[in-house]
């Protein structure tokens, strides 16, 4: 059994900053992470992985603004959001991998790659 939970999702104003938590209890607190958020009317979609060596990997969007980081010793991964802007509008869902393999670089933001999936936190940016 594995438990993710977010939090740290709010509302703030273009160019804000929010740092978003997940905390992963059962037995697999070591496997491969992920942020992924979905719009409205979007897909899910990947954006930040951290992999088996601890490194992380982000998508195009919110690469150089987004900061993924992980204290092991609380099972906690971060997801640190600077100048954030109106397209970040989302609901931001934590994910864990069953498998101890990582996949590979390429499909470390695949949402296929992963199993489990916290209940999600909204995060709204105006303008």
């Amino acid at each position: 059994q594995v438990d993710l939970v977010e939090s740290g999702g709010g509302s703030v104003q273009t160019g804000g900053s929010l740092r978003l938590s997940c905390t992963v209890s059962g037995q697999y607190t070591h496997h491969c992470m992920a942020w992924f958020r979905q719009a409205p009317g979007k897909e899910r979609e990947g954006v930040a992985a951290l992999d088996m060596a601890g490194n992380p990997v982000y998508a195009a969007s919110v690469r150089g603004r987004f900061t993924l980081s992980k204290d092991n010793d609380k099972n906690t991964l971060y997801l640190q959001m600077d100048n954030l802007k109106p397209e970040a509008n989302a609901i931001y869902y934590c994910a864990q991998r069953a498998s101890w393999t990582p996949p590979l670089p390429v499909r470390l933001l695949h949402i296929n790659e992963y199993n489990y999936w916290g209940q999600g936190t909204q995060v709204t940016v105006s303008s």
